[in-house]
């Protein structure tokens, strides 16, 4: 059956142009049946499996300027990669809990196992793994409220750096593939345990005129914690956000933030979207709410790069 037109352009491949050249189409404009199909279509394109990578690959998901898309990303990602095959671990580290709603994680009510129990020793970190209602493949370690006091409990803690490092610990007797550490918009002692227990550190920018404002001061600090604490920490991934296509400065700002990392920037763009921000509000992420929005399609993309660049990494 051939799919009825679309007011939006079909989805790039991996290896297509990125999402930056786009027209800004607004989601909400396409009827209902274009989109169901559209939907059943990119649900069986996404369907197939994904490479799983040589080793399992920890992403501490930072910057420091709160409202870049961050927690979106970590989510959407996760989501994305757990739909093609591959099993997600989201552990969330923000005391506001956005990503445990985002990935359908209803009850966190004070005293339930969360990342606040895990950080202090007081569960291991299996106790507090919870799986996403969406997907047979997507967990979560959500957080409460209670991980709001949890950088000055840390304080007086021996290793206080080290706390999420040694709780990650028991993945090893696990099959996940990815995992994902929400951090929260700060560079506090929550960020630097997840700046140390994680090899890689993904950076959402919006494509706005604020966009490189804190980054400089966030890079210092990666530096400073791999000179001291995780020599093994590395940017390896920037994600692009936020992207307004009918905007000169957003063509701007992608430029600037690609001449500065380089090929650490996916190709894949994620657009500014009405659907992405509306998904948490129903406690899904957007590849669950719209799958054939152009958000949805988007992080499913971004996806697919992350999984390659991984399979081409191992056999370089």
């Amino acid at each position: 059956m051939s799919a009825p037109p679309s007011s939006e352009p079909a989805a790039p491949g991996h290896g297509d142009v990125s999402r930056e050249t786009w027209p800004a189409a607004d989601d909400t404009d396409t009827p209902i049946a274009a989109e169901a199909e559209r939907a059943m279509q990119v649900l069986h394109t996404a369907a197939g499996q994904l490479p799983r990578p040589t080793h399992r690959r920890i992403f501490a998901v930072a910057n420091q300027k709160g409202g870049v898309g961050k927690t979106t990303t970590a989510v959407n990602l996760a989501a994305a990669l757990a739909i093609q095959g591959l099993k997600t671990l989201v552990i969330d580290l923000d005391p506001q809990g956005n990503a445990s709603t985002a990935l359908g994680i209803a009850d966190r009510h004070a005293g339930t196992p969360s990342s606040y129990e895990v950080l202090l020793g007081e569960i291991p970190l299996q106790a507090a793994i919870r799986q996403s209602p969406h997907s047979e493949r997507l967990f979560c370690v959500p957080a409460t409220i209670d991980l709001a006091g949890a950088e000055i409990e840390l304080v007086s803690m021996v290793a206080r750096e080290n706390r999420l490092r040694n709780a990650l610990m028991e993945l090893e007797q696990t099959d996940f593939d990815y995992v994902f550490i929400d951090c929260p918009p700060s560079l506090g002692l929550l960020t630097v345990n997840a700046l140390v227990a994680a090899p890689e550190v993904l950076i959402p920018i919006q494509c706005e005129y604020y966009a490189l404002e804190g980054v400089s001061q966030l890079m210092k600090n990666i530096a400073m914690v791999k000179a001291h604490l995780n020599p093994k920490l590395e940017v390896s991934t920037v994600v692009l956000t936020m992207h307004d296509g009918r905007t000169k400065l957003a063509d701007q700002v992608a430029g600037e933030v690609r001449r500065f990392f380089g090929d650490k920037v996916l190709r894949s763009v994620i657009p500014r979207s009405v659907k992405v921000s509306e998904a948490p509000g129903y406690s899904m992420t957007i590849i669950d709410y719209d799958p054939g929005s152009r958000g949805a399609m988007s992080y499913l993309d971004a996806s697919r790069e992350l999984a390659h660049r991984s399979s081409l990494e191992a056999q370089s």
